[in-house]
């Protein structure tokens, strides 16, 4: 095996990607980045005694569309692949659906891949993501900690994204050597695009600029930053135990005096979990409403409420957080 397949190997046993007899499906567009993923879990399949199968996305909207699609499948008859693919028109489900065309592209991609994985009896998803872009493009949207651990290399046991720690030039430089003639989409060379922006000029930029080892430097950063959010999500959980008074289905109540008296970083995680404990998610709740709400606790005079989301009030009654849902003004 030569470095950059041995990278790959290193990943998928540092994140326990993949089992014995574990049978995966593999989202392939055929650009450079899946068409490697591809060409090294191939190789691997042997070795760690696992199955693969192909899945791709016909999105109709280039031109060259219907021919990278004929190219993926070409690919898995001489390795003797399972080719399953599915055309549909992104740009009308996003009109119809009224979401963006990456999102729509998002949403149909994983869907499908949902729909092989139960026809085929498999068990995992691989995806062929890169993280540092995605931990740029988070930290440009000032996002929180969970953005800057970029994305999971493992998700659910489920999503797994065994390339994650492999650089763009060394993706081109396998395909180059190996002669995997990838299918290049022109508007990766467009710079419209936030991701193509960090791609083909931010990333290029820093490295010339400031620091070659960028990409290594920012891992570490999101490694770093994953131990220590695992740290307090623990520690928001065992603390979330300790001053539940009692949770129903429409409404969870907490001590009052032992929220008020916990450091502020675990009190905005508390109410985060809380809610997404009642409603399921957190969407919706940003930072001010957050901070409201601990100013709300702080205040504790008489039966005072906030209503920071609809269908969500926050009342403070008898030296009680009461997070209510479904309630009737």
């Amino acid at each position: 095996m030569n470095e950059v397949e041995d990278k790959v190997l290193n990943t998928i046993q540092k994140y326990n990607m993949i089992q014995a007899n574990d049978k995966i499906v593999l989202g392939v567009s055929g650009g450079p980045d899946s068409l490697f993923m591809l060409y090294i879990l191939n190789k691997l399949k042997e070795q760690l005694k696992f199955e693969i199968v192909v899945a791709h996305i016909n999105h109709m909207i280039r031109e060259e569309a219907n021919s990278e699609e004929n190219f993926v499948k070409e690919i898995c008859r001489k390795i003797d692949i399972e080719f399953y693919s599915k055309r549909i028109d992104v740009e009308k489900y996003a009109n119809n659906n009224k979401i963006g065309l990456e999102e729509a592209g998002r949403k149909i991609r994983y869907e499908f891949f949902e729909e092989i994985l139960e026809k085929t009896n498999s068990n995992k998803i691989a995806i062929a993501h890169n993280k540092v872009e995605t931990i740029i493009m988070h930290l440009l949207r000032g996002s929180g900690i969970s953005g800057l651990q970029g994305i999971e290399p493992i998700k659910d046991n489920k999503i797994i994204r065994p390339i994650i720690e492999i650089e763009r030039a060394e993706i081109e430089q396998c395909c180059e050597k190996n002669k995997l003639e990838p299918r290049i989409d022109k508007s990766n060379f467009e710079n419209k695009y936030t991701r193509n922006k960090i791609r083909n000029i931010v990333i290029p930029y820093i490295k010339q600029e400031f620091n070659p080892n960028i990409i290594d430097t920012i891992t570490r950063l999101s490694e770093i930053i994953t131990e220590e959010n695992q740290y307090l999500i623990k520690q928001t959980e065992q603390t979330y135990q300790e001053v539940l008074i009692e949770e129903k289905e429409n409404q969870i109540i907490l001590k009052l005096k032992e929220f008020n008296k916990l450091e502020t970083v675990i009190k905005n995680r508390m109410i985060l979990y809380t809610i997404t404990r009642l409603r399921g998610s957190s969407t919706g709740i940003e930072k001010i409403h957050i901070e409201d709400i601990i100013k709300l606790c702080q205040n504790n005079i008489g039966n005072k409420y906030l209503v920071p989301n609809k269908g969500l009030k926050v009342l403070i009654k008898d030296k009680k957080i009461h997070f209510i849902k479904n309630f009737t003004k």
